[in-house]
Protein backbone atom coordinates (compact mmCIF):
# COMPACT_ATOMS: atom_id res chain seq x y z
CA UNK A 1 0.00 0.00 0.00
CA UNK A 2 1.83 3.14 -1.16
CA UNK A 3 1.31 6.74 -0.23
CA UNK A 4 -2.22 8.11 -0.56
CA UNK A 5 -3.25 9.68 -3.84
CA UNK A 6 -3.57 13.47 -4.00
CA UNK A 7 -6.67 14.60 -2.14
CA UNK A 8 -6.91 11.37 -0.10
CA UNK A 9 -6.57 10.94 3.62
CA UNK A 10 -3.81 8.49 4.57
CA UNK A 11 -6.32 6.49 6.64
CA UNK A 12 -8.80 6.26 3.75
CA UNK A 13 -6.73 3.86 1.66
CA UNK A 14 -7.48 0.19 2.33
CA UNK A 15 -6.52 -3.24 1.07
CA UNK A 16 -9.04 -2.97 -1.78
CA UNK A 17 -7.25 0.07 -3.19
CA UNK A 18 -7.85 3.79 -3.05
CA UNK A 19 -10.92 4.83 -1.12
CA UNK A 20 -13.31 7.59 -2.08
CA UNK A 21 -12.19 11.19 -1.65
CA UNK A 22 -13.59 13.60 0.92
CA UNK A 23 -15.99 14.99 -1.70
CA UNK A 24 -17.75 11.62 -1.89
CA UNK A 25 -18.29 9.97 1.53
CA UNK A 26 -17.30 6.31 1.94
CA UNK A 27 -20.19 4.03 1.04
CA UNK A 28 -21.60 6.42 -1.55
CA UNK A 29 -22.31 4.89 -4.95
CA UNK A 30 -24.72 4.98 -7.86
CA UNK A 31 -26.20 1.73 -9.16
CA UNK A 32 -27.79 1.00 -12.54
CA UNK A 33 -29.78 -2.22 -12.39
CA UNK A 34 -31.63 -4.44 -14.86
CA UNK A 35 -33.72 -7.34 -13.53
CA UNK A 36 -35.86 -10.04 -15.11
CA UNK A 37 -38.19 -12.31 -13.28
CA UNK A 38 -41.46 -14.12 -13.04
CA UNK A 39 -44.55 -13.04 -11.15
CA UNK A 40 -46.87 -15.59 -9.64
CA UNK A 41 -50.28 -13.95 -9.28
CA UNK A 42 -52.55 -15.07 -6.47
CA UNK A 43 -54.85 -16.89 -6.47
CA UNK A 44 -53.85 -19.63 -8.90
CA UNK A 45 -50.09 -19.13 -9.38
CA UNK A 46 -50.47 -17.68 -12.89
CA UNK A 47 -46.99 -16.96 -14.31
CA UNK A 48 -46.29 -13.47 -15.66
CA UNK A 49 -43.15 -11.83 -17.05
CA UNK A 50 -41.55 -9.03 -15.03
CA UNK A 51 -38.84 -6.72 -16.43
CA UNK A 52 -37.29 -3.97 -14.32
CA UNK A 53 -34.73 -1.22 -14.94
CA UNK A 54 -33.73 1.46 -12.49
CA UNK A 55 -31.14 3.58 -10.82
CA UNK A 56 -30.26 3.95 -7.16
CA UNK A 57 -27.93 6.16 -5.18
CA UNK A 58 -26.46 5.17 -1.83
CA UNK A 59 -25.91 8.00 0.63
CA UNK A 60 -23.11 7.53 3.18
CA UNK A 61 -24.87 9.69 5.79
CA UNK A 62 -27.90 7.31 5.75
CA UNK A 63 -25.87 4.21 6.74
CA UNK A 64 -27.36 4.23 10.25
CA UNK A 65 -30.94 4.89 9.07
CA UNK A 66 -33.09 1.83 9.92
CA UNK A 67 -35.22 2.10 6.75
CA UNK A 68 -32.50 2.46 4.17
CA UNK A 69 -29.37 4.01 2.77
CA UNK A 70 -30.15 3.89 -0.97
CA UNK A 71 -32.87 5.84 -2.77
CA UNK A 72 -34.08 4.17 -5.96
CA UNK A 73 -36.24 4.96 -8.99
CA UNK A 74 -37.39 2.07 -11.15
CA UNK A 75 -39.58 1.32 -14.15
CA UNK A 76 -41.22 -2.11 -14.38
CA UNK A 77 -43.15 -3.78 -17.20
CA UNK A 78 -45.25 -6.79 -16.35
CA UNK A 79 -47.35 -8.94 -18.66
CA UNK A 80 -50.92 -8.57 -17.39
CA UNK A 81 -52.61 -10.72 -20.06
CA UNK A 82 -54.58 -13.89 -19.52
CA UNK A 83 -52.13 -16.07 -21.46
CA UNK A 84 -48.51 -16.17 -22.47
CA UNK A 85 -45.40 -15.39 -20.53
CA UNK A 86 -43.69 -12.69 -22.57
CA UNK A 87 -46.03 -10.06 -24.01
CA UNK A 88 -49.75 -9.64 -24.61
CA UNK A 89 -51.82 -6.54 -25.38
CA UNK A 90 -52.47 -6.17 -21.65
CA UNK A 91 -49.51 -4.69 -19.82
CA UNK A 92 -48.77 -3.24 -16.42
CA UNK A 93 -46.31 -0.34 -16.42
CA UNK A 94 -45.04 0.89 -13.04
CA UNK A 95 -42.88 3.81 -11.97
CA UNK A 96 -41.72 3.41 -8.37
CA UNK A 97 -39.68 5.35 -5.85
CA UNK A 98 -38.00 3.21 -3.22
CA UNK A 99 -35.66 3.03 -0.26
CA UNK A 100 -33.23 0.14 0.05
CA UNK A 101 -31.27 -0.99 3.10
CA UNK A 102 -28.02 -2.80 2.33
CA UNK A 103 -26.52 -4.94 5.09
CA UNK A 104 -23.45 -7.15 5.52
CA UNK A 105 -23.72 -10.88 6.06
CA UNK A 106 -21.43 -12.49 8.66
CA UNK A 107 -18.09 -13.96 7.56
CA UNK A 108 -18.31 -12.93 3.90
CA UNK A 109 -17.66 -9.89 1.75
CA UNK A 110 -18.68 -11.51 -1.55
CA UNK A 111 -22.34 -11.70 -0.50
CA UNK A 112 -24.51 -9.01 1.10
CA UNK A 113 -28.23 -8.67 1.72
CA UNK A 114 -30.84 -5.98 1.29
CA UNK A 115 -34.42 -5.03 1.98
CA UNK A 116 -36.31 -2.76 -0.42
CA UNK A 117 -39.55 -0.82 0.08
CA UNK A 118 -41.14 0.66 -3.07
CA UNK A 119 -44.20 2.79 -3.71
CA UNK A 120 -45.44 4.06 -7.03
CA UNK A 121 -48.04 4.30 -9.73
CA UNK A 122 -48.92 1.42 -12.03
CA UNK A 123 -50.89 1.77 -15.26
CA UNK A 124 -52.85 -1.05 -16.88
CA UNK A 125 -52.95 -0.85 -20.68
CA UNK A 126 -54.91 -2.80 -23.29
CA UNK A 127 -58.42 -1.72 -22.30
CA UNK A 128 -60.47 1.15 -23.76
CA UNK A 129 -58.70 3.51 -21.34
CA UNK A 130 -55.61 3.32 -19.12
CA UNK A 131 -56.28 2.37 -15.50
CA UNK A 132 -53.92 3.89 -12.91
CA UNK A 133 -53.46 2.31 -9.47
CA UNK A 134 -51.24 2.67 -6.39
CA UNK A 135 -48.50 0.00 -6.30
CA UNK A 136 -46.51 -1.16 -3.26
CA UNK A 137 -43.62 -3.65 -3.16
CA UNK A 138 -41.52 -5.18 -0.38
CA UNK A 139 -38.40 -7.15 -1.31
CA UNK A 140 -35.72 -9.21 0.37
CA UNK A 141 -32.62 -10.08 -1.58
CA UNK A 142 -28.98 -11.03 -1.80
CA UNK A 143 -26.18 -9.43 -3.81
CA UNK A 144 -23.32 -11.52 -5.19
CA UNK A 145 -20.40 -9.13 -5.70
CA UNK A 146 -18.45 -10.05 -8.84
CA UNK A 147 -16.07 -7.06 -8.66
CA UNK A 148 -15.99 -3.52 -7.27
CA UNK A 149 -18.42 -2.43 -10.00
CA UNK A 150 -20.46 -5.51 -10.94
CA UNK A 151 -22.90 -7.66 -9.03
CA UNK A 152 -25.77 -10.08 -9.46
CA UNK A 153 -28.98 -9.50 -7.48
CA UNK A 154 -31.36 -12.27 -6.44
CA UNK A 155 -34.62 -11.20 -4.83
CA UNK A 156 -38.10 -12.22 -3.77
CA UNK A 157 -40.80 -9.55 -3.68
CA UNK A 158 -44.30 -9.24 -2.28
CA UNK A 159 -46.37 -6.80 -4.33
CA UNK A 160 -49.82 -5.30 -3.90
CA UNK A 161 -51.73 -3.12 -6.32
CA UNK A 162 -54.94 -1.54 -5.08
CA UNK A 163 -57.95 -3.52 -6.50
CA UNK A 164 -55.72 -6.42 -7.66
CA UNK A 165 -54.83 -9.63 -5.76
CA UNK A 166 -51.34 -9.67 -4.24
CA UNK A 167 -48.55 -11.36 -6.12
CA UNK A 168 -44.95 -12.38 -5.58
CA UNK A 169 -42.02 -11.90 -7.92
CA UNK A 170 -38.79 -13.89 -8.09
CA UNK A 171 -36.08 -11.95 -9.93
CA UNK A 172 -32.44 -12.12 -10.94
CA UNK A 173 -30.58 -9.04 -12.14
CA UNK A 174 -27.30 -7.43 -12.98
CA UNK A 175 -26.04 -4.20 -11.43
CA UNK A 176 -23.24 -1.88 -12.48
CA UNK A 177 -22.05 0.53 -9.77
CA UNK A 178 -19.84 3.59 -9.92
Amino acid sequence: MGPPAPGQDATAQGAAGPAKTAVEPAGTSTDLFVMIGSDFDRPGLLPRANYNIGIGHTFGFLKKDPLGDEVTFAYTYENAGTHGFLHTNFGEHSEQLGIMKNFALPKTKALTGYTWIQEGLTSYTGNAHVQNRLDTGLSLGAIVHLSNNSSIWIQESYNKVVTVPWYTTSSVGYTYSW
